[in-house]
């Protein structure tokens, strides 16, 4: 009866009841006076959990090889890869090793038809520790594979600035010709009542057919494959219509605001290239945009950039329509073509000089900006202006200042580097010595 009550005390010190209830010492009191006096038995609590056998193999090793989310967050463990990481059970069996014995219940049926398995002795394999070898040595020597220059996107090889594609079919409707690109790919967390932070991948897309269609969407999910194709199938379904100038440019400067991003652009001519912000120039490149400057002011963040340049593209209006507005013809000068005017658009009903107010705007860039003036910030002179040693060496550099600009207009105007003085004085051209004829020079 004793040794019955103690087994169910045993059982009773491995459960916990309550913290303020302890049931234990009610019965374990008397069976120790009992048990001391017969000296027929003795117990010992045992704590039959710890750190090692409460988890499993897979995550003690990830504690020593991996970086915790606030050690990756302060830059730890850069070094460290999961390609670099082997698996040494990998391609092992439990109950077969090095000694090729036969264990039943393990390796091998207990029972085969109506004989007992006995345990015996096989030759050794030694194919086996070449294979695993092997396999080993296959670990850790992964390479991703290696982008071509025209795949890469704005930093290596990162998603932001990549093609993922056109989006996908939807019915009948193919996106043929249209290509998309990645404008941002970053992590999101949002803090949930029952599972505390839920970590998400964001991606903001661009997509486009390069003929005045686009459009932009962002999409968020656990993997950045999902989330990528979720982004790019938005985008597919809200594309807007871009007026494009001679299918190159903008049709006109135009000024654009989004919360605290602010964007100037200016229409340039063919040839002149993209000039702007890398997110700007990624929807030129989708929209079908080729020649544009564009200056932003404020804030540089992503989602404000694409959203304010979409709204001020939207907003373009065609040349006809600006002079229908004004009541005035629509001329323009450019560098391009001598400064010659070349009138673009003419109303139906042309103003005359009477009918225009004095406090009308006819600055076309005042127009096109709404009155705002770009920013230009004063260039301040170097640290070193204000020292004498300067000054000296301005003094001395005055003698050679223009001098490679005077030599390219020399070769230009008279074919050779010759002084103003050359035509009175033939003496006033550069000297260049007489080269040798080959057989002068053997001799």
């Amino acid at each position: 009866m004793a040794v019955q009550l103690l087994n169910i005390t045993k059982t009773f010190q491995k459960l916990t009841v309550s913290a303020r209830c302890n049931l234990v010492p009610i019965i374990v009191n008397p069976l120790k006076e009992e048990l001391y006096n017969n000296n027929v038995i003795t117990y010992s609590s045992t704590r039959n959990t710890n750190f090692f056998n409460k988890l499993p193999a897979k995550d003690l090793w990830k504690g020593i090889t991996s970086v915790s989310n606030a050690g990756k967050k302060r830059g730890r463990g850069k070094n460290t890869s999961k390609s670099k990481i082997k698996d040494l059970n990998r391609g092992q069996v439990i109950g077969i090793g090095k000694a090729n014995i036969v264990w039943p219940g393990l390796s091998a049926p207990i029972i085969r038809g109506k004989e007992l398995v006995r345990q015996e002795q096989l030759p050794e394999d030694p194919e086996r520790e070449k294979k695993l070898i092997q396999l080993r040595d296959k670990m850790g020597t992964f390479k991703h594979q290696k982008l071509s220059p025209i795949e890469r996107g704005w930093s290596g090889s990162k998603m932001p600035g990549r093609s993922i594609g056109p989006p996908d079919p939807v019915g009948e409707e193919t996106f043929e010709g249209f290509d998309t690109k990645v404008l941002e790919l970053k992590t999101v967390f949002n803090m949930k009542g029952n599972f505390g932070r839920k970590r998400r991948l964001s991606v903001l897309v661009v997509t486009g057919n390069g003929n005045g269609l686009g459009g932009f969407a962002m999409g968020k999910a656990l993997e950045a494959k999902i989330a990528l194709r979720k982004a790019k199938n938005r985008s597919g379904q809200k594309l807007m219509h871009v007026k494009l100038f001679k299918n190159h440019t903008v049709c006109h400067d135009f000024f654009t605001q989004f919360a605290k991003t602010k964007i100037y652009v200016s229409q340039k001519p063919e040839g002149y290239g993209l000039v702007c912000h890398r997110a700007i120039k990624t929807i030129c490149e989708v929209v079908g945009i080729k020649d544009l400057y564009a200056k932003i002011e404020g804030s540089t963040n992503v989602n404000n950039i694409i959203k304010a340049f979409f709204l001020g593209l939207t907003r373009q209006k065609l040349p006809e329509e600006m002079a229908e507005e004004k009541k005035l013809h629509l001329v323009q000068f450019c560098k391009e073509s001598n400064n010659f005017p070349n009138v673009i658009a003419s109303p139906k009903e042309c103003r005359t000089a009477e009918d225009i107010p004095n406090d009308e705007i006819l600055d076309f860039k005042q127009y096109c900006f709404e009155g705002k003036v770009v920013l230009n910030k004063k260039k301040r002179p170097p640290f070193y202006a204000g020292y004498k040693s300067y000054e000296l060496y301005l003094q001395k550099q005055e003698k050679l200042r223009n001098q490679s600009k005077v030599k390219e207009n020399l070769i230009a105007e008279y074919g050779q580097i010759k002084s103003f003085l050359a035509d009175k004085y033939p003496e006033c051209v550069q000297y260049k010595p007489e080269r040798k004829n080959k057989e002068e020079a053997d001799n």
